[in-house]
C-alpha cells in the first residue's frame, strides 16, 4: 500500500502541475469553460490554478513530510468534489464529471494513506 500511495502522490502531483499551469496561462479552452459554461470568472479560474499549483507543490514535498502530502491531497479532494459539482450543476452529466470524481478518489486515496497518526 504504501508504494500504491507513493505512486498516485506521483501522478497526482504531475496532474495538478499541468492542470494548474493550463489555469494560470489563460489557456483559451480554460477560459470559455469557466465564464461561458461553468459561470464562473477568470478571476476564480486563476484561484483555482493557484490552489492547484500549491497542492501539487505539497504533493512532492509530501515525499520528505508525509503530512504536507496529506493535506495536499485534502484540498484536492474539496476541489475535485466542487468540480464534480459543478459539473452537474451546469447539466454535463456524470459524463464530463466522471474524470474529476476519479480524482477525487485518487486524491482520496493519497489523503487516507498519508493520514495523520
Amino acid at each position: 500500500m504504501k508504494w500504491t500511495v507513493r505512486i498516485l502522490q506521483g501522478l497526482l502531483s504531475l496532474a495538478y502541475f499541468i492542470f494548474s499551469f493550463m489555469k494560470l496561462s489563460g489557456n483559451e479552452m480554460q477560459v470559455q469553460s469557466f465564464t461561458e459554461t461553468y459561470g464562473y470568472s477568470v478571476g476564480f479560474m486563476y484561484v483555482i490554478g493557484v490552489i492547484e499549483l500549491l497542492a501539487a507543490i505539497g504533493l512532492l514535498i509530501g515525499f520528505k513530510k508525509p503530512r504536507i502530502a496529506f493535506y495536499s491531497a485534502g484540498v484536492i479532494v474539496i476541489t475535485m468534489a466542487g468540480a464534480v459539482f459543478t459539473h452537474l450543476r451546469v447539466g454535463q452529466g456524470m459524463g464530463m464529471a466522471t474524470v474529476p470524481l476519479i480524482l477525487l478518489i485518487l486524491a482520496l486515496i493519497v489523503f487516507l494513506g498519508r493520514r495523520l497518526k
